[in-house]
């Protein structure tokens, strides 16, 4: 490439750094308002231009910023933020915005960019609502976890698993509230259902939405069918983050990716357990930790082995177990469908 440059991306500005290898120069500088305006009137430079390519770290604000040079008819490459950084190696000046593009630009030049995969827009469009549905998941849980401590907080007899469940349940509990709790603690749970009934809502919509995508993509569908535990969102989930035509070269390293993996510190002869690395998307995590709990079922076709693992262990280590399981085999099934699991009906 003619030209290639490195992208540094904040929320308040953008610094660029590129080369000109034709000429040898190299221009330096800020895009001031990071937003898609100021930069489209930037890229107007290189209009007319098939030779210009610039890397840019897969941090926040990278969608807008690979469109728009996409648009402009630049080639984006999207580094991994760990790597890049592990490719500076050992920090012997002080880290900069201008010192992190020029790194940019110097790796994409010697082609050690560490690349992310980018996805195609409705793939995105999919994985926000995910991640929007997974907050709000969270969020109701934590309400719901509220009220219970309030109840215990102040000595009123113990909620049960269900008691939020259906309308007689809420009203059970709102009687419970008033009979049990005090003035500040009643408003507490007045308050906690208001939100709880909020979150119901938005999280109804979104489910619509998210069965409607999962409907029509193409992944998504086939996952649903051919894997046990594996429903429409958790389909969708898979599908956004592992599918794509040669992605992983091996389930291993989906594995990895999803931070379902065991990390391990050891110093000399001491080592500490085992953890859950946790790194990569916290919404795959989620989704296929639930599908691992449904074969705790006894109809379901590997409950032998999930069986096993809880008698040996517990509960949540069966789970993961099969979580493992489910990645592994989802990443065998995209493989074989390839860019054809990215295609909507």
């Amino acid at each position: 490439m003619p030209i290639v440059g490195g992208l540094d991306i904040h929320r308040k500005q953008l610094t660029f750094d590129y080369l000109d290898t034709a000429t040898g120069e190299v221009k330096r500088g800020q895009i001031t308002r990071a937003d898609r305006g100021h930069l489209r009137a930037w890229l107007a430079r290189f209009g007319g231009r098939d030779d210009v390519a610039f890397a840019l770290e897969g941090c926040t604000g990278w969608r807008y910023v690979a469109e728009e040079l996409a648009g402009a008819g630049v080639a984006a490459h999207v580094a991994e933020p760990a790597d890049t950084a592990f490719a500076r190696g050992r920090k012997r000046h002080a880290k900069t915005d201008k010192t992190d593009s020029r790194h940019l630009r110097e790796l994409l030049a010697e082609g050690r960019l560490p690349e992310c995969w980018i996805p195609p827009s409705h793939i995105l469009e999919c994985r926000a609502l995910l991640e929007t549905y997974h907050d709000l998941r969270a969020e109701h849980t934590a309400w719901v976890q509220r009220i219970h401590a309030v109840f215990f907080h102040q000595g009123a007899p113990a909620l049960g698993e269900a008691a939020l469940r259906i309308d007689r349940d809420l009203e059970a509990l709102r009687a419970a509230a008033a009979a049990h709790l005090s003035p500040a603690g009643q408003l507490q749970v007045v308050t906690a259902l208001g939100m709880l009934a909020a979150l119901e809502a938005h999280l109804d919509v979104l489910r619509h939405r998210l069965l409607a995508a999962a409907r029509s993509l193409t992944g998504a569908r086939v996952l649903a069918a051919r894997l046990y535990g594996v429903g429409p969102v958790t389909g969708l989930a898979l599908t956004c983050w592992l599918g794509g035509a040669g992605r992983f070269s091996s389930a291993r390293k989906a594995v990895r990716f999803a931070g379902l993996d065991i990390t391990v510190y050891s110093s000399d002869s001491r080592r500490s357990p085992g953890r859950l690395s946790r790194q990569g998307p916290a919404v795959l995590r989620w989704a296929v930790f639930e599908a691992g709990k449904t074969h705790a079922r006894a109809s379901a076709p590997d409950h032998a082995y999930y069986a096993a693992v809880r008698d040996r262990k517990d509960g949540k280590r069966a789970a993961l177990s099969e979580a493992r399981k489910i990645l592994r085999q989802a990443v065998h099934i995209l493989a074989e469908l390839g860019d054809d699991a990215l295609t909507t009906a």
